[in-house]
Formats: structure tokens, sequence, C-alpha cells
């Protein structure tokens, strides 16, 4: 051993203790981007977009993926009669949480102030068999503001031959509009996962599932919309306080992200006056 290296269990000490801390901020004015700030491995890109959309950002992860202790935050601000979509890269991986370590934390916040418009588009978060989440999405919009949020889980990867056993997972949102909560909702799932997901009053056997929320004054105008694109009986949408919610399950991941695409293109349209398609990096 070299003289100045340290000892082995100082060593193991310092390796137990490297975990990622990544945070993006963004704030979106009526004339685009007004403010960014970026901490490893959280970034933004800002790609060229199409006629008729919103600003946008592209958030990616420059680690590859998230594992035990292991934190990322994203803070989106939409200023009075601002306009953004923040969507991802691709996936989010979340790997094996060894035991003792502490569990993935993901959190977004979304602000959205006086007559602002907002959408976060977040591809699949892929849950990798003992992986250990705690993920959360808190919005707080002014009385006339807009969102259109979506979210997806995949646990495991069976094309890939894989399995998702075992594992936590805490997926929380919350929607306040003028200082009011509106809607509160978490999934809890920990321990063994397949006795859940095959129980006809669990997942009946679905291994993918997704949520999109509409927020917005005229969202009981879109309803029937929603219940056509979620396409019972593994699908559902209401609508409540001004929330529309659809929830779509499906066995096949690949079925469950067309639905998907179809679905929030639709709403974006019919909701926000957007193009019906998603942003190019959903397509590559």
């Amino acid at each position: 051993m070299h003289p100045l290296a340290p000892p082995p269990s100082a060593q193991r000490q310092q390796a137990a203790l490297q975990r990622v801390d990544g945070e993006a901020r963004i704030a979106f004015a009526a004339r685009g981007v007004a403010d960014l700030y970026q901490r490893a491995p959280c970034r933004l890109l800002f790609p060229d977009v199409a006629a008729g959309d919103f600003p946008q950002a592209v958030s990616i992860t420059t680690s590859g993926g998230l594992t035990g202790g292991d934190r990322v935050a994203l803070d989106i601000r939409v200023e009075p009669h601002g306009r953004g979509t923040v969507t991802t890269q691709a996936a989010e991986k979340l790997y094996r949480v060894r035991p003792g370590d502490p569990d993935i934390r993901i959190e977004t916040r979304i602000e959205i102030a006086e007559a602002g418009r907002c959408e976060w588009l977040a591809q699949e978060a892929i849950l990798f068999d003992r992986t250990r989440m705690r993920r959360r999405l808190h919005a707080h919009l002014a009385e006339d503001a807009r969102l259109l949020a979506v979210e997806t889980m995949l646990f495991s990867r069976a094309a890939m031959g894989e399995q998702f056993t075992r594992g936590l997972v805490h997926d929380e949102w919350r929607i306040w509009r003028a200082g009011r909560l509106l809607w509160a909702d978490a999934l809890h799932i920990a321990g063994d996962f397949a006795a859940t997901a095959d129980a006809p009053f669990g997942f009946g056997g679905a291994r993918a599932i997704a949520t999109l929320a509409y927020a917005g004054p005229d969202a009981a105008c879109h309803l029937d919309l929603a219940r056509d694109l979620a396409g019972a009986p593994d699908g559902g949408a209401t609508c409540l306080d001004g929330l529309l919610i659809l929830r779509l399950i499906d066995r096949d991941a690949r079925a469950l992200r067309d639905r998907v695409i179809r679905a929030t293109a639709a709403l974006r349209a019919a909701t926000l006056g957007l193009p019906p398609r998603l942003p190019a990096v959903w397509y590559c």
C-alpha cells in the first residue's frame, strides 16, 4: 500500500458516501427563458422547436441512471403570461439499491403564475429489481394557470427478460391552485411486488402504468375526450374541481408508450392549443 493512501476501511467508507445530488432550475417568462441553474448530473438542453410549440427544455441525467442515495431535483417556474415545456431526453433508469443504502429520491416542483401555461412531459422511469425509489411531483398554480403533466413507470424491461420482484416504490402527486390543495395522490408498494401486480384489485397483471393530469379552468370540457383516450377497461379518466386525471395501465411497455403518446398529444392540442404531437425526443 502507498504510504499516503488511506487505510482500506476508510476507502470503503469513502466509496459508500459517493452520491449523486443534482438539481436544475428553469424559469419561463412571456418572452422565453428567464432564469437557469444546473448542478451535475442534471442538465437542461434547448432544442429548436417547431412552429406553434412553447419554448422547450430537455432534461437529462448525465450519470446514466440512479441508485441508492442518489437525489435529483427539478424546479420549473412559469412567470405571469409565460409559456414553457419541459421534457426528458429518454427513460430514466433506477437501478438496484444495496441493503442499507438510502432510497433514490426524485423531486419535481412546478410553480405557474397568472395566465401561465406549462407542460411536464416525462418519459418512462424504468424500475430495476430491488430498487428503492421515492418520487414526488408538487405543483402550485395560480387561479387561471394551466398545467399538463405526464409520468410513466415501467416495472423492469420484459423484452430484456427482466423481472421486478421486490423493492420500494413511493410515487406522490400534489397539486394546489391559489394555495388550495386540489389533489393528493400516492402509490406505495413495498416488498413483494408480484402479489400486488397480479392481484385483480392491484394492477391485474400490468407491468407499466402512466398518470396524466391536466389542471385548468376548462378541465371538465375535456372529460369525454380523456375517457375515449383512456380506453377502458385498462384505463380511466375522471374530473374534479378543475383537474382532469387520466390513468393508463398495460402488460406491455411498448403498447403503453404508444397510448401515452397518443393521449398526451391529443390533450395538449385540446387543452393548450399546441400541435397534436410530442417533442421530437419522444420519437427518437
